[in-house]
């Protein structure tokens, strides 16, 4: 079957003025875009980034119903500054992008008091668990949510990236232009300030069994 609806992608490039057909109307008016070389290098970003951006935001602490648009936010800065964004550096400046977007999101979300939602997943993917492999999933989310929204963004930063991401104190390092003793001390405080909230959850543990 032919899906015909826009990937997350296409809304993207849709969104900052792109096309991926031949036929687009763009509500960013970014001049250095409108160049082909421009373009060709903010498709690029999107295709190989998009996932990246999306995952980022959501273990930011983005709500699941807001990611895409959170994605959106993130390229159509990228799309403002392309020009002012050093090669080899795009990736930096992509999650740092998100690392403001998220910090908006969740004080918007605070304003509004609105519950937090469960996350259906943590790749924007097509096919979900079920039975009970699905409830253990959203508890284990809930769970897991609720702790990283206690902490402050530089350390949940960190954490989510060397846990989750598996990415070395060196990558993380140059991803956030930090220094590596830095990221080392964050990601201790975030490892401490971890355990202690998942050891004072009486009964429970990461995962939804019991102690």
């Amino acid at each position: 079957m032919i899906n015909n609806a826009k990937s997350g992608h296409e809304e993207v490039m849709a969104h900052v003025g792109l096309t991926l057909g031949d036929s687009s109307v763009g509500v960013i008016e970014a001049p250095s875009v409108k160049d082909v070389a421009a373009e060709k290098r903010l498709r690029e970003l999107v295709e190989a980034h998009y996932d990246f951006v999306w995952r980022s935001l959501r273990r930011l602490g983005v709500a699941s119903g807001d990611v895409d648009d959170g994605a959106q936010q993130v390229f159509s800065t990228v799309a403002r500054k392309l020009g002012s964004i050093r090669s080899g550096r795009e990736r930096s400046f992509l999650f740092q992008t998100s690392l403001r977007v998220a910090a908006d999101s969740r004080r918007a979300r605070r304003r509004r008091r609105e519950v937090a939602e469960v996350a259906e997943d943590e790749q924007p993917a097509d096919h979900a668990p079920s039975g009970e492999d699905l409830v253990d999933l959203r508890r284990a989310r809930e769970h897991l949510d609720r702790i990283l929204d206690g902490m402050s963004l530089e350390l949940r930063a960190v954490f989510v990236l060397f846990e989750l991401d598996e990415m070395t104190m060196a990558e993380i390092a140059e991803l956030l232009d930090l220094p590596a003793g830095t990221v080392a001390s964050r990601l201790r405080r975030a490892r401490a300030e971890f355990r202690q909230k998942v050891d004072s959850m009486p009964g429970r543990k990461i995962g939804g069994g019991t102690t």
